[in-house]
């Protein structure tokens, strides 16, 4: 069974995107002290590197955004 991602250029440039968006969003969460942003930053840093399709990385990156919206606004 093969489980490598074939590397290409939007997988990376997705990958990228995301990961950076999610270092940023960790660090605003860690020094502000929101719970709701240090999660969502650590899961955009790391899931990219386990999805194969650039879409799929840019719709769960969509859905994670989304959830932290959702969650913030519901107060936490």
């Amino acid at each position: 069974m093969d489980l490598s991602i074939e590397m290409s250029t939007g997988w990376l440039l997705a990958g990228l995107l995301v990961s950076s968006v999610g270092t940023g969003l960790f660090v605003y969460g860690k020094k502000q002290a929101r719970l709701p942003q240090v999660f969502a930053g650590i899961a955009m840093t790391i899931y990219p590197g386990f999805v194969s399709s650039p879409a799929l990385i840019l719709a769960i990156f969509g859905l994670i955004c989304g959830g932290v919206w959702v969650v913030v606004r519901a107060g936490a």
